[in-house]
């Protein structure tokens, strides 16, 4: 049985740049463009009567801007649609703060076109979330100052392993990069992922490394990490 189409809407208020993404996207067997808006506002509207599983937002728009409509967008935990920023700076406050309000990745508008269709099927797989060590980059540098939020009690129900992982996904190793450093199989890795979800109630990977930045997690993962490659480093007696 041959899966349906993934159903990608657009939203940006520069008419060429929309006309490109449709052609590209429409050379795409497995994708198929719904519906596109110029402005923010109109985005929300769009999404909400069409249902796309992934728009492709613009953070800088006239009237609402990608920043509020991803948050409008994302607001409904029912939501199944999942927002991709697209953003014209390497390191974008505004990307940051889209990420905050609930978008699930984001990428430069001048990215390679493999590259965008790449990470469109990546982000609604959910399977895993592209350039999430430069999420928590661009994170970290435009929070200022840095806040930190009480641990949940949720994070409490993570097993040892879980949490083990999650410090490892926090700071952007992919399902692989873990597999290889757990010795254990990929299957085993999206199994513990999926299941840290669901216990932190958290949408997707984006999500988990907000969390572990807004609490205080990921540097914690990092300095870990840090310490072990410095040991792995040294030279046996």
């Amino acid at each position: 049985m041959t899966a349906s189409p993934i159903r990608v809407a657009l939203v940006d208020d520069q008419a060429l740049f929309r006309a490109g993404i449709r052609m590209l996207l429409s050379s795409q067997d497995d994708l198929r463009f719904v519906g596109e808006a110029g402005d923010g506002a109109d985005g929300v509207d769009l999404v909400r009567s069409l249902e796309p599983d992934v728009v492709l937002m613009d953070v800088r728009m006239p009237g609402m801007d990608g920043i509020a409509a991803s948050a409008a967008i994302t607001a409904d935990p029912a939501a199944r649609t999942k927002v991709l920023v697209l953003t014209t700076f390497d390191f974008d406050e505004a990307a940051a703060r889209a990420v905050r309000a609930g978008a699930s990745g984001f990428l430069l508008k001048d990215a390679d076109p493999e590259f965008l269709l790449a990470a469109i099927r990546t982000v609604h797989a959910g399977t895993a979330v592209f350039a999430a060590s430069a999420t928590r980059e661009l994170l970290r540098r435009h929070e200022s100052p840095p806040t930190r939020s009480p641990l949940p009690d949720s994070y409490r129900t993570l097993t040892p392993r879980e949490r083990e992982i999650f410090g490892l996904a926090a700071i952007g190793l992919s399902n692989t990069e873990i597999a290889a450093r757990e010795y254990l199989s990929e299957a085993t890795v999206k199994t513990h992922i999926s299941r840290i979800l669901a216990k932190l109630r958290l949408r997707d990977r984006v999500r988990l490394v907000v969390f572990a930045h807004e609490h205080g997690l990921a540097d914690a993962a990092e300095r870990s990490e840090v310490i072990l490659q410095d040991e792995m480093s040294q030279p046996d007696d």
